[in-house]
């Protein structure tokens, strides 16, 4: 199988956004593809970190999905390995993130705590879910050509 582009990987986190998976669910699960891996239990480790950490208004859920995608490849697999690799891809995604959105953290970028009936209600009167494809299509892309740069 050829590598898939970062253009691809944004596609498969769109596709599977589409299909009802969640921010990090989607993220991890198109870096997962493009890395030969599928597996049931890749969206369900990601569950969690969905809509900022479980709706605690933590990191966006498609930038800990981006991270954990990163760590696929990138990872540690035993003690005596650097996590160098992958602690400098993370701080390229984040920064990267950062600057094309202004923050990181889920209630900066949505404008309300989604984990409040207020704040949901905002959400779904401002239509947000399309601020979050957005956040999840280009955290895929930019994990995904971070991967391609260090020739994974």
């Amino acid at each position: 199988m050829a590598p898939l582009s970062a253009d691809d990987v944004r596609r498969l986190a769109e596709e599977a956004s589409a299909s009802g998976l969640y921010c990090a669910e989607a993220v991890l699960t198109a870096l997962a593809k493009a890395q030969g891996l599928e597996s049931e239990l890749i969206p369900k480790m990601a569950t969690a970190f969905c809509g900022g950490m479980s709706r605690t208004c933590g990191p966006c859920g498609a930038l800990t999905g981006a991270i954990m995608g990163l760590g696929l490849s990138l990872g540690r697999s035993s003690a005596e390995q650097t996590a160098d690799a992958a602690y400098s891809a993370t701080r390229e995604l984040v920064r990267a993130f950062e600057a094309e959105f202004g923050a990181r953290n889920c209630d900066q970028l949505l404008g309300c705590d989604i984990g409040t009936p207020e704040g949901q209600a905002v959400f779904r009167d401002r239509q947000l879910h399309r601020r979050c494809a957005r956040y999840t299509s280009r955290a895929a892309e930019i994990a995904a050509t971070l991967l391609a740069k260090d020739g994974t």
